[in-house]
């Protein structure tokens, strides 16, 4: 890439026309982590949570005139115990091709200042524990590693008997 190329990444909030590279860039994160067979999200998944009625998230883009260059994905969160507004982002991923130039950065900066626009006052994200290069970029941004909480979840069957339970209830 030369600097003319690189001069030309633009960064921008996603429109309904993209959720096709949306997808494309969860398929490189997937890759990325050996997990390809872990995405079952299709492009319209993502066209009706993305652009809906009840919008679930957002994405900044970021491209050049030829290529997707990469994406944050993130949606509204909020600290009870601050009692302000943030944003979690769920997925950030930029191509191979285009690593080491910044883009990364660059996203993560533009996804602050995004939710800094929407009175936000921090950003969340976890990182796989086999992702030792993205922990390290992170670090080198200055989010830290919080060593106070872990994620917890639910999916599947546990997600289905704790929804049941409550309807029962229990």
């Amino acid at each position: 890439m030369t600097n003319d190329e690189e001069a030309s990444v633009v960064i921008r909030l996603a429109e309904e026309k993209d959720a096709e590279a949306i997808h494309k860039g969860l398929l490189m994160i997937a890759r990325h982590m050996n997990a390809d067979g872990k995405v079952t999200s299709t492009v319209e998944d993502i066209r009706l949570h993305a652009f809906g009625p009840r919008s679930a998230f957002e994405v900044l883009i970021a491209e050049t005139e030829q290529a997707f260059v990469g994406m944050s994905l993130f949606f509204p969160s909020f600290s009870t115990w601050r009692g302000r507004r943030g944003a979690y982002i769920q997925d950030i991923v930029v191509d191979e091709r285009f690593r080491g130039r910044g883009t990364g950065v660059a996203l993560l900066r533009h996804t602050a200042a995004h939710v800094r626009a929407q009175g936000g006052t921090y950003l969340r994200l976890s990182v796989d524990v086999n992702n030792v290069s993205a922990q390290r970029f992170y670090e080198r941004l200055g989010l830290s590693w919080s060593q106070e909480e872990r994620i917890h979840a639910a999916y599947g069957d546990a997600f289905q008997l704790l929804a049941g339970l409550h309807e029962n209830g229990v």
